[in-house]
């Protein structure tokens, strides 16, 4: 009887121990979500989930820009393109599009052989 005890105090104490883990691993997670709050008019990515069912490495996993057209409660997103349409996805999904700094005038660089040759 005195074994049967210990071994459910040993048990009572592990699952004592997977909850405060899995307290402090939600805690940590939570911590470093990083949320983004989306605007009508502003442009977006979407993340390609399908993707890797497609070989090429090198080839980027978010798609063309779309417009936000309405934003919705609870991290929905209403977003719109011309080739596509307009459909709802999780915001989760999606990141800001920001476009890159023209570049001023094209700069020419010659390089020449190294002197070893």
């Amino acid at each position: 009887m005195l074994q049967l005890a210990e071994l459910d105090e040993l048990h009572l104490d592990a699952y004592e121990s997977s909850k405060l883990y899995k307290e402090r691993t939600k805690r940590w997670h939570d911590k470093h979500i990083q949320r983004c709050e989306f605007k009508e008019g502003e442009l977006v990515l979407l993340f390609n989930f399908r993707l890797k069912l497609f070989p090429g490495k090198l080839k980027s996993r978010w798609s063309v820009p779309f417009h936000v057209t309405k934003v919705f409660p609870y991290g929905f997103v209403e977003i719109w393109s011309e080739g596509s349409g307009t459909f709802k996805v999780n915001g989760q999904s999606l990141k800001h599009y920001r476009a890159g700094i023209p570049v001023q005038g094209n700069q020419v660089y010659k390089l020449s052989l190294p002197s070893s040759y």
